[in-house]
């Protein structure tokens, strides 16, 4: 496979106090001069994934993560083509993986750190950035172990039109559960109610929506959060005896600069309730397990996937912040070259 004089690449220029700003990325056309060595490969970037919690890696703050340094390529996972792999490595040129090469259209990366897909049947090479990917595992172990979600119980999903929320309220039907799931348009409304089968959505931007969620759930035993601040207020107000709510994103939260904080936490106590956080990375030993099942689901045509595509690398500073503004439906993704999907 040849490799070109030049290549693209797009970097952090400066940490944002609130929204990301055009100023926030800045695209650099550099010599390549890419080479792997012992124990690396050199990929070409066919797409990238776009989550809410590269919000985070923008913030020179402690956490799970070191933050994206400035200057340095923006981070995030996807798929890409093998182009020449260093000595020691089993890669071979052509094999598509699934690794973190960032905003950018070659990279070298550490071998072990890459990992070669084999697409399961009735999959496709994308589902490794949707349900067979990061989102599909955050899912799965924050609503089954996290959530403990059980037949019978009422799973209410936040953003549930989104990546992550579109594949807990699956998983929770699946369990047996009355979902109830939460999205900002009736158009997504109505994809949730026919397409995933949740028992009912609710847009949150309707005048009515407290009275809506209040005929519809009655009170929850678990929460699965994705947006945090008045959403997750008025959902500690709504709590089953020893209800669980999984802090999974805030993304009504991540651009503020002054979080308004919880009111409602008292509720916790009174209902003997649990809210805990958690990080898919913790279950890396367990992925093989929920990657199995997950795949079952999508081998036997059970499971609805629904991707949000934005051609071209160049267009990944502008479409970071439709995660924020409910821009996307599904996962969304940056198509950067090669391969295309089914969608």
């Amino acid at each position: 496979m040849s490799t070109p004089s030049h290549y693209t690449r797009i970097v952090l220029n400066e940490r944002p106090e609130g929204d990301i700003q055009p100023s926030t990325f800045r695209q650099e056309r550099v010599a390549f001069d890419l080479a792997p060595h012992a124990g690396e490969v050199l990929v070409k970037v066919d797409w990238l994934s776009l989550d809410p919690a590269m919000r985070g890696w923008l913030r020179d703050v402690r956490s799970y993560i070191p933050p994206v340094k400035i200057g340095a390529v923006m981070r995030a996972g996807g798929l890409a083509t093998v182009v020449r792999a260093g000595q020691g490595s089993t890669l071979v040129p052509g094999d598509v993986v699934s690794c973190s090469p960032g905003w950018t259209e070659y990279a070298v990366l550490k071998a072990k750190e890459v990992e070669k897909i084999n697409v399961p049947p009735g999959a496709q090479v994308l589902d490794f950035l949707g349900p067979l990917g990061m989102t599909g595992l955050t899912a799965y172990f924050g609503l089954l172990d996290v959530g403990k979600v059980k037949a019978g119980e009422t799973l209410v999903v936040s953003g549930a039109a989104g990546a992550v929320g579109s594949v807990v309220c699956q998983i929770g039907k699946k369990l047996g559960a009355k979902v109830v799931a939460i999205a900002g348009t009736d158009e997504k409304c109505r994809w949730l109610e026919t397409d995933l089968n949740v028992d009912k959505a609710i847009n949150y931007k309707s005048p009515t929506f407290h009275a809506e969620f209040k005929k519809a759930v009655g009170y929850f035993d678990v929460f699965f959060d994705n947006v945090g601040g008045d959403m997750l207020n008025f959902a500690l107000t709504r709590m089953n005896k020893n209800a669980r709510v999984v802090l999974c994103g805030a993304i009504a939260d991540y651009n503020s600069t002054q979080p308004k904080g919880l009111v409602s936490y008292m509720n916790l106590i009174s209902q003997r309730a649990k809210i805990e956080g958690f990080i898919v990375f913790d279950y890396a030993a367990r992925y093989p397990e929920a990657l199995k099942e997950m795949a079952s689901w999508i081998a036997d045509g059970s499971f609805q996937r629904k991707f949000t595509v934005v051609e071209g690398l160049q267009k990944a500073p502008e479409a970071l912040p439709m995660l924020f503004n409910g821009g996307n439906t599904g996962k969304l993704v940056v198509h950067v070259s090669g391969r295309d999907a089914k969608l």
